[in-house]
């Protein structure tokens, strides 16, 4: 079972100077991401993540981010069975704009 992680619980993680925060990676299309993104995060569309998985630092946790988190939590699920530490924002990144980025545009 992978870890789900609220929009608020990841933001609070990458604000907080005490953690290492996390890498996101956004498995989302190119034309989603033109449409909204969450800045920093690591563009990797699903398609491309098992051919690039070597691109992912395997020291870091990753929270991995769709539209609604359907397929965030397939990618986080196969990426711990590659031994990652992969969270799934719960919520994708249409969460994170109503909670946490207001400002964001949303589809």
């Amino acid at each position: 079972m992978i870890s789900r992680l609220d929009p608020g619980a990841v933001a609070a993680w990458r604000d907080d100077p005490a953690r290492e925060p996390p890498v996101l990676v956004d498995v989302r299309e190119d034309w989603e991401r033109a449409i909204c993104a969450i800045d920093g995060a690591l563009a990797l569309p699903m398609q491309e993540v098992a051919r690039r998985v070597g691109e992912l630092p395997r020291e870091r946790e990753l929270v991995i981010v769709c539209h609604s988190g359907r397929r965030s939590a397939a990618v986080a699920s196969w990426l711990g069975q590659q031994g990652f530490r992969a969270h799934n924002l719960e919520g994708g990144v249409d969460a994170w704009a109503r909670t946490v980025d207001p400002s964001m545009r949303r589809y």
